[in-house]
């Protein structure tokens, strides 16, 4: 298999997060996505043609969008994705939470400044906006996690390393995690893991 990706992608290095948890590795081919390579035509005909990245490209080829798809295929039958319907019910919700509720919300400062995205006033109104909704998203977490290690069933499964990402690098945008002792407690959980791998450009 090979992870067509970029270097600094937050959902790139979940699915390299996960991998390296259940101790896999793949083949990974990086993209400048801001030089557009994610938008050539080749990469639009062969790879992904909504022009994004990570792809999972299976051994027979098939091409495989979307971090949350890759790594429910790749977590199987593996305790990271429990058999118990429950438990992989509550795994779906945290995952579609992360996918509508935290990451456009941390990621996006993050991006603004590698880019060096200009800051017109429209984007300061935005924002501030996008920092009121990413800190209730973590209050969300902070909530939850009040009275459990991880998301669901008491040991790390495929939800906590979607929901790690963008709060392991979310300084990076500007956020602190100072009034989230819990969130704070439960990255370091996930960085005690037997496997883990660090963020892109850090160490």
């Amino acid at each position: 298999m090979r992870l067509h990706s970029a270097p600094k992608s937050g959902n790139g290095y979940k699915v390299r997060l996960l991998l390296g948890l259940m101790d896999k590795s793949v083949e990974v081919i990086d993209y400048n996505t801001k030089g557009g390579e994610t938008h050539s035509p080749e990469f639009l005909r062969r790879v992904n043609p909504d022009g994004k990245v990570p792809v999972l490209e299976l051994d027979d080829g098939t091409m495989l969008p979307e971090s949350g798809a890759i790594m429910l295929l790749l977590a199987g039958e593996t305790p990271y994705l429990p058999n118990d319907h429950v438990q992989r019910a509550q795994i779906f919700r945290w995952m579609f939470f992360e996918q509508y509720s935290l990451l456009p919300n941390l990621a996006r400062p993050r991006l603004w400044r590698m880019w060096e995205v200009e800051m017109t006033e429209v984007r300061e109104v935005q924002l501030a906006e996008i920092f009121k909704q990413g800190y209730r998203a973590l209050g969300v977490m902070e909530r939850h996690l009040e009275g459990h290690e991880f998301f669901v069933g008491g040991r790390p499964t495929v939800a906590d390393v979607a929901l790690y990402a963008y709060p392991r690098v979310c300084d990076e945008g500007g956020y602190r995690l100072g009034d989230y002792p819990n969130v704070r407690a439960w990255l370091e959980r996930i960085e005690d893991l037997p496997g883990y791998v660090l963020p892109p450009g850090q160490g």
